[in-house]
C-alpha cells in the first residue's frame, strides 16, 4: 500500500504540475481576452443570480444551480488549502491564488454557456448537460466524453465524498471526541435524506445552506481581521510585495521563490475554485434559463465568491494572524489554518469548526449530483440508486480509514477530469463567442433561445 500511495503521489504531482497549471491558467487568459473580459459583468451575473426564470426551460432556478455549483466549490480547499498553499509558498501565494480566481470567472463563463448550449432533455422532461455532452454533440468526441464520464464518477468518491467524511470525522474527534464511527452514522444519514430526492432536493438545501455558511464564515473573518486591525494593511502589503519579491517576506513567515509562491498560489487557486475542472457545468445544465449566455454569467459569479472573496478572506486572515503571533506552527497547511484561527479568541475556534463542518458537507451533496450525471451518461438511469447506496457507504468508510491514498487518487482523477474539458474549451471557443455576441454584446440578454 506504501508503494501504491508512492506511486499515486507522484502521478498526482505531474498531473498537478507546471504543465497542468500551465493548461488551466493559459485557458483563463486566453478565453478573458477572446471573451472581451466578461470580469466586467460580474455585478450583472451576481443580479441574475437571484432572479427567478419559472417560464424557462429547466429543473431548478439559476441560483438553485448556483448554490449546488458553490456547495462543491467551497469545501476544504478554501480554508486548509489557502493556508497550504502560504506554509509552502510564502503570503505571496494568497496573490496569485486570488488573481486565478479573478481570471478563472471567464472559464467558469465558458463552462456554463456549453452547458446550457449542449444540453439535452431526456423523454420524461430532465435536463442533462455538462463537458460529456459538449464533447460528444459540439465536438463529435464520443471517447473522450465517455473518460471524462468515468474520471467524474471516480472522482466523486474521492474528493467530494471520503475526504470530506474524513475531515468532518477528524475534526469531530479532535475537537468534541465523537467517535469517527459515530460521526460516519450521522454523515450518512443527513447525506441520504437529502440525495435520495434527487437534483430538487439537493438544490433546495444548497440554497438554504451555502447563503448562510458562506455569510456567516465571511463575517466571522471580517471580525477576526477587526481584531488583527492593526496588521492587516502590513499583511496586504506583504501579500503584494512577496507574491514578486522573495526578499520581502518576514514577520514569521519562511523565505520563499516567486516561482514557489506562483506555483503553489495558482495550483491551490484552481484547486479551489474549480474553473476548468468540468464539474460545475454539470448541475449548470439543470437551469431554468434563457438562453446559454444568462446562465453562463451565473455560473461565473461562483468563482467570483468562491476565491476573489472567500479565499482572500481566509489568506488575510492567516497572514495577518502569524504577522500577530509569529509562534505559529508552519508543518503543514492544516496545523497552520488551526493555529492560526485558535490564536483569535472567542470566535476564532468556532469559526473555522463551523466552516470545515459546514464546507465539508454542502461538497458531499453537490459532488453526489456530479457522480450521479455521469454515472446515467455512462449506464443510464437505473444506475443511479446503485450510485447513491455506494455513494453513501463510502461516506461511513472514509470516516473511519486514514486516506492517504485517497487523496492521491482524488487528486489524479481531477486533473484527468480537467484535460478533456478544457480541451473542449478550446476547441469551441468559436461557439461560445459566438453566443456572447449574440446575447450579451447585442444586449438581448433577455431573449429566450
Amino acid at each position: 500500500m506504501d508503494i501504491l500511495n508512492d506511486i499515486l503521489a507522484e502521478i498526482s504531482g505531474f498531473l498537478w504540475g507546471w504543465p497542468m497549471i500551465t493548461l488551466l491558467l493559459g485557458t483563463h487568459l486566453y478565453l478573458t481576452v477572446r471573451l472581451k473580459f466578461p470580469q466586467r459583468k460580474i455585478f450583472t451575473a451576481i443580479h441574475l443570480s437571484v432572479k427567478r426564470d419559472k417560464e424557462a426551460a429547466g429543473d431548478v432556478s439559476q441560483f438553485g444551480s448556483l448554490a449546488t455549483a458553490l456547495a462543491a466549490t467551497i469545501g476544504t480547499g478554501n480554508i486548509i488549502g489557502v493556508a497550504t498553499a502560504i506554509a509552502l509558498g510564502g503570503p505571496g501565494a494568497v496573490l496569485w491564488c486570488w488573481l486565478t480566481g479573478v481570471f478563472g470567472i471567464s472559464t467558469k463563463y465558458a463552462e456554463g454557456l456549453l452547458a446550457i448550449k449542449y444540453r439535452v432533455k431526456t423523454p420524461d422532461g430532465k435536463m442533462l448537460g455538462g463537458p460529456m455532452y459538449a464533447l460528444e454533440s459540439g465536438l463529435g468526441w464520443r471517447w473522450m466524453a465517455i473518460l471524462f464520464a468515468a474520471f467524474t464518477a471516480c472522482a466523486s468518491f474521492g474528493i467530494g465524498n471520503t475526504v470530506q467524511a474524513n475531515a468532518i470525522a477528524t475534526l469531530a474527534h479532535e475537537t468534541y471526541h465523537i467517535p469517527p464511527y459515530v460521526s460516519g452514522t450521522v454523515i450518512c444519514a443527513l447525506t441520504a435524506t437529502v440525495i435520495l430526492g434527487g437534483v430538487k432536493s439537493i438544490a433546495r438545501v444548497c440554497s438554504m445552506l451555502v447563503p448562510f455558511m458562506a455569510f456567516f464564515y465571511i463575517m466571522g473573518c471580517i471580525a477576526i481581521l477587526f481584531i488583527n486591525a492593526q496588521y492587516l494593511w502590513p499583511a496586504v502589503k506583504l501579500i503584494a510585495t512577496s507574491a514578486f519579491d522573495p526578499q520581502a517576506v518576514g514577520g514569521g513567515f519562511a523565505g520563499s521563490s516567486v516561482m514557489m509562491a506562483a506555483r503553489y498560489g495558482i495550483a491551490r487557486g484552481l484547486f479551489s475554485n474549480e474553473s476548468g475542472l468540468g464539474s460545475a457545468p454539470i448541475v449548470a445544465a439543470a437551469a431554468q434559463t434563457r438562453n446559454p449566455v444568462r446562465q453562463a454569467l451565473v455560473s461565473s459569479s461562483g468563482t467570483f465568491w468562491d476565491t476573489v472573496v472567500i479565499c482572500a478572506m481566509t489568506g488575510l486572515v492567516i497572514v495577518s494572524s502569524v504577522l500577530a503571533y509569529p509562534d505559529i506552527d508552519f508543518a503543514n497547511g492544516a496545523t497552520l489554518t488551526k493555529d492560526a484561527f485558535s490564536k483569535i479568541p472567542l470566535i476564532g475556534t468556532p469559526l473555522l469548526t463551523f466552516g470545515l463542518l459546514t464546507f465539508a458537507f454542502s461538497t458531499i451533496l453537490g459532488w453526489c449530483y456530479y457522480g450521479e450525471r455521469a454515472v446515467e451518461y455512462l449506464k443510464g438511469k437505473r444506475w443511479v440508486m446503485v450510485y447513491r447506496i455506494a455513494y453513501i457507504a463510502a461516506l461511513f468508510a472514509g470516516s473511519i480509514v486514514n486516506l492517504s491514498i485517497v487523496w492521491n487518487l482524488a487528486d489524479c482523477m481531477n486533473a484527468l477530469m480537467a484535460i478533456p474539458n478544457l480541451l473542449s474549451l478550446l476547441f469551441l471557443s468559436g461557439v461560445i463567442v459566438h453566443e456572447t455576441r449574440k446575447y450579451l454584446w447585442r444586449g438581448r440578454l433577455d431573449e429566450y433561445s
